[in-house]
């Protein structure tokens, strides 16, 4: 028996974004890297051979994968399902959830008042 194809989410999909481990410069693809003439929407492993770290110079096996950025954490059949919570990114999730618990530890604090 075959095993199923394993499904990705568009997080996963997203092209990855890596960190420098000498100096904590983030190469990210969709903005490139202008001085080295390295275009936007260029992968990391689509760099030239010579490509180093902007700011310390360092090789590009000095680098690590730290993920993707911007992408929802779903998938892109159940983007449409819900409130639009679904299309947010998880920092807008995050955002999201623990601002409306502050609003509502605010609310409460201020029954307080009352008299």
């Amino acid at each position: 028996m075959s095993e199923p194809a394993q499904e990705q989410t568009l997080a996963e999909k997203a092209p990855p974004r890596y960190e420098c481990l000498s100096c904590g410069y983030v190469y990210e693809p969709s903005k490139g890297d202008s001085n080295a003439g390295v275009h936007p929407g260029t992968e990391f492993v689509d760099l030239p051979a010579g490509w180093r770290c902007p700011v310390c110079s360092a090789k590009r096996t000095q680098f690590r994968n730290i993920g993707s950025s911007g992408a929802p954490s779903g998938f892109k059949e159940n983007l449409d399902y819900g409130f639009g919570v679904n299309r947010l990114t998880p920092g807008q999730k995050n955002l999201l959830i623990f601002g409306a618990l502050g609003v509502a530890i605010l609310f409460f604090l201020s029954l307080y008042g009352l008299r």
